[in-house]
């Protein structure tokens, strides 16, 4: 099944939605979901030995997250002996258990559907009687890393974002630059730099202050691996708005990127990265998005030193 093919077939849950939500808000479900079902399958394999590492340094007293981390073989893990399939086995007891299985997540993750505001949206989907079918519906995409990469899920991630920004098109400028602009910016970045990154074991660090969705940070990556598959990018970022921050988290953490570089908040008045360096920067920011909220913080960053010149001087 090409990407493409994936990414539409995710999106048909949007039938089982219609109705009952606006087209704007399908993406808030899918989006969640996908996360959800993806993360599902890559710690599918190395589950029972997570588990048996929960126990045995539980029962020795040991905190079992170091452990349950590297046994996972991922930077993330779930503690729960509950999975997907299971879930829907129990449906008189399924948002209950899903959310049980939320908890059990590791921090960086539980983070992500605290953004999304999951709780909520389970709590809507029962209220409609949909969340046994949309749960279902999920477990039934096999979206295991042996059968989708993290590249191509990364893609398919990103052709879901693009369904939700234009569906969202009141706010589409808040989670969505297109990508064409993005390759540009790009292109523009890396040309004075091309010599320097066909090295072999080339190491890069790239930033965005406004990272949105993190599409630029995504292009940015895929731009390196496509002129040098040696070379490696980490990638940093900011993002204000909760529903594009989890959205940017969610999608670094299933292209295998580590998600503590990705930060939340407003840049100017509370910077994630206050002494970090970069190698590159590159961003989209919020034209038109007021800030006068945060000018007080903003103008103590700067100290200003009067300067006249001679014709106006006194």
């Amino acid at each position: 099944m090409s990407q493409s093919e994936l990414s539409n077939l995710i999106w048909s849950v949007a039938d089982l939605l219609r109705g009952d939500y606006r087209q704007s808000e399908y993406g808030r479900v899918i989006l969640a979901f996908t996360v959800l079902r993806r993360l599902d399958c890559v710690l599918a394999p190395t589950k029972e030995a997570v588990l048996k590492e929960k126990g045995e340094k539980t029962a020795m007293g040991l905190n079992p997250d170091p452990f349950m981390r590297k046994a996972s073989g991922a930077s993330f893990y779930n503690a729960s002996t509950l999975d997907l399939g299971r879930i829907i086995g129990d449906q008189d007891n399924i948002d209950t258990n899903l959310m049980t299985y939320i908890e059990a997540f590791s921090p960086e993750v539980r983070d992500i559907f605290e953004r999304f505001n999951f709780a909520e949206a389970v709590d809507r989907l029962v209220k409609n009687k949909l969340l046994y079918m949309v749960t279902e519906k999920f477990a039934g995409f096999d979206l295991h890393p042996q059968r989708v990469t993290n590249s191509q899920m990364g893609l398919v991630f990103e052709e879901l974002i693009r369904k939700f920004a234009e569906a969202s098109n009141d706010t589409a400028g808040e989670h969505f630059t297109p990508r064409e602009v993005i390759r540009l910016m790009v292109n523009l970045l890396f040309v004075e730099d091309d010599d320097i990154l066909s090295k072999s074991g080339i190491v890069r660090t790239i930033y965005d202050p406004t990272a949105g969705t993190g599409g630029m940070l995504s292009v940015a990556d895929e731009y390196l691996m496509e002129h040098n598959p040696n070379a490696a990018l980490t990638m940093f970022g900011q993002e204000l708005n909760d529903m594009s921050y989890a959205i940017c988290k969610a999608d670094m953490l299933i292209k295998g990127q580590n998600v503590i570089n990705i930060k939340a908040g407003n840049t100017l008045s509370d910077d994630g990265h206050p002494d970090a360096k970069f190698d590159y920067m590159l961003s989209n920011p919020p034209f038109g998005v007021e800030w006068k909220k945060v000018q007080k913080e903003v103008w103590t960053c700067f100290t200003f030193v009067p300067v006249f010149c001679e014709q106006c001087s006194p």
